[in-house]
């Protein structure tokens, strides 16, 4: 059996720190009630608080949740102390323990949400939102902690140990990882409205100032001369969409899926390189000025505007694809944690209206009727809209278009 100490001074002890998501590390955020800290803080405020951490032990398995985090997230351990609603550092608990004292201790009880970097404008605005519908109503403190991240790294994180309470990916694909891996039961879609997805977007395209290219339409990035830019579906979920959008504009309006392969080859042969993710995709559009055009959700493009990013020139194509985002309640977390009460009632208030606005103001698409309505003028219409059901679905889609071998890696190789 082999130990590690840590001494940990909570003089200047930070409770979560913030890594650079820019460069795709998730971040780990506290949001909570400041009146009252947290008891194992409050007792050592004056010395030095030595932390026995059991690295190899076999008899320690449900002691997993910080050391997942350790190792899923990147986080170093004297930065990152999850605290239980007792007081107790989640990694001396067992799951049954756990459960126990946040039963018995109604003043406070802790959540992790689990999202995509995009997401992080909208949940600082939500999350003191539900905090404080939740005190209102049931008298109970909530702690709700967020990780933000790529949405295919926040998925690999949740997979090997980092015990989301509630999760929202950017695509049905990354929650149905989780629902095959036993962590989310099946049938999720139908717990929470509108079959789980919470928020909306699409594909924009991103011109130069003034658009020189004259880009209008998916067509006009075949155009000779049109460099596009992208990111590497195989490994980007916001890549993804982007492939659908553009198999989509040909199959949704009366072309065959030869041609769709034909133009969506062409398209590739106009990428002077694929990023891994939309992140790096921005970076080599704006900060090294390669392309003529960047294929990118609506919401980051307006979110960029909005933070100081300066003016993007973009244009939504009228035929486009619906960039669904699910929200769900990772059971198995919950049910270890003592912790369904309150990750349902935050996953439901993600649809009422208050919520939705705040999504609304970053760019997201609303999918509550009356919210829709209220914003109908903020974002551009959309003639023809496809979705992932018209496809046949994720497995459908993975097995056809992502898969080894598949048609992307043909269109790839062919260019």
């Amino acid at each position: 059996m082999t130990f590690s100490y840590l001494a940990i001074n909570t003089e200047s002890l930070p409770i979560y720190r913030k890594l650079d998501d820019r460069q795709g590390y998730p971040v780990l955020m506290r949001q909570a009630p400041s009146e009252e800290p947290p008891s194992l803080l409050r007792s050592a405020k004056q010395g030095i608080l030595a932390v026995l951490l059991q690295v190899s032990s076999p008899l320690q398995k449900a002691s997993t949740r910080t050391s997942a985090v350790l190792l899923a997230v990147g986080i170093g351990f004297s930065s990152t102390m999850p605290i239980s609603a007792a007081g107790v550092p989640r990694y001396a608990e067992s799951g049954q323990t756990k459960a126990q004292l946040l039963s018995q201790n109604s003043k406070k009880v802790e959540i992790l949400l689990v999202s995509y970097a995009v997401t992080k404008a909208a949940y600082d605005k939500i999350i003191p939102l539900f905090v404080a519908k939740w005190k209102a109503e049931t008298g109970q403190d909530v702690v709700i902690n967020a990780s933000y991240g790529g949405s295919g790294s926040q998925t690999r994180a949740i997979l090997d140990g980092l015990e989301a309470d509630v999760s929202t990916l950017a695509l049905a694909l990354d929650t149905k990882k989780l629902q095959k891996a036993g962590l989310i039961d099946p049938g999720w879609e139908k717990e929470v409205p509108n079959e789980g997805i919470v928020t909306k977007s699409v594909v924009a395209l991103v011109t130069r100032p003034g658009n020189p290219k004259k880009i209008r339409t998916w067509t006009d990035l075949a155009k000779p001369g049109v460099q596009v830019i992208t990111a590497n579906p195989k490994t980007s979920g916001g890549a993804r969409w982007n492939f659908l959008g553009l198999w989509g504009s040909v199959i949704y309006t009366g072309g065959t899926e030869a041609q769709a392969k034909d133009y969506v080859t062409q398209i590739y042969k106009n990428v002077p390189v694929l990023g891994k993710d939309a992140r790096e995709s921005s970076d080599i559009f704006f900060k090294k000025g390669q392309g003529d055009v960047l294929l990118n959700y609506e919401n980051e493009v307006i979110l960029e505007g909005l933070q100081g990013g300066g003016k993007s020139f973009y244009v939504v194509p009228q035929t486009n694809i619906s960039i669904d985002n699910p929200v769900a309640v990772v059971d198995k977390n919950v049910d270890k944690h003592g912790t369904r009460k309150v990750a349902e009632a935050f996953a439901q208030f993600l649809f009422t209206p208050e919520a939705q606005r705040e999504y609304a103001k970053v760019g997201f698409r609303p999918v509550t009727p009356a919210v829709v309505k209220e914003v109908d003028k903020k974002f551009p219409k959309v003639s023809k809209l496809y979705t992932v059901k018209d496809f046949g679905g994720w497995d459908t889609i993975q097995k056809k278009f992502f898969d080894d071998g598949s048609i992307f890696d043909q269109i790839y190789t062919a260019r």
